[in-house]
């Protein structure tokens, strides 16, 4: 197996990581890292110019691998791995590393955070390495539902799903449905019978 060639990327993301962690720094840092070709630092990487940055780099120097650096995979791990994709590099050779979140928002001391960010882009150079290229595939569904249990949970949850147009599939274990409500005399606050 050939030896991956990984970018690194680090945002500064304003200056929500950057007050924090010293982002020169954790660029020279990841630069020494095993199988990096090169490390760069963007003041918001997910910009057009940022995402421009990394894919000039798959082109140019023939990346394998990207990692980012910056805020939460939920925000733009999307973002980056359409920019991957458009520059012919397949998305699923993509990682990111969360060092906004992670650190910049909850570390305070500047020496800590920068440790911490440098941590945690190490491992993900470690792990992307390992990653497999992927293809999305489409598999046919049955909709339907099965809720195991037919306590109060399971009998709303099963109404609810129902209404919504779906053959649900109630099945519960005990002779009986209600689960522990069954169980129960009166209940609050009107006192009405629980059966």
């Amino acid at each position: 197996m050939e030896e991956p060639k990984v970018g690194v990327y680090i945002c500064n993301c304003g200056v929500n990581i950057s007050a924090t962690v010293r982002v020169p720094e954790v660029v020279e840092f990841a630069k020494k890292l095993p199988n990096v070709v090169v490390s760069r630092e963007h003041k918001y990487m997910c910009s057009e110019p940022g995402q421009g940055m990394i894919q000039d780099d798959i082109r140019d120097l023939g990346l394998t691998r990207v990692v980012v650096a910056s805020c939460s995979p939920r925000m733009h791990e999307s973002t980056f791995q359409t920019a991957v994709a458009e520059a012919g590099l397949n998305p699923y050779y993509f990682a990111m590393a969360n060092i906004r979140e992670h650190v910049s928002w909850i570390v305070h001391d500047t020496a800590q955070a920068t440790d911490k960010a440098k941590r945690l882009i190490s491992s993900t150079v470690a792990r992307v390495a390992y990653q497999d290229a992927l293809e999305p595939r489409q598999e046919p569904v049955t909709p339907a539902v099965l809720i195991v249990g037919a306590g109060i949970a399971g009998i709303q949850s099963a109404l609810t799903i129902a209404d919504a147009g779906y053959p649900v599939y109630l099945v519960e274990r005990e002779p009986s449905i209600g689960g522990h409500m069954a169980q129960l005399d009166k209940t609050f606050p009107t006192l009405d019978c629980s059966t």
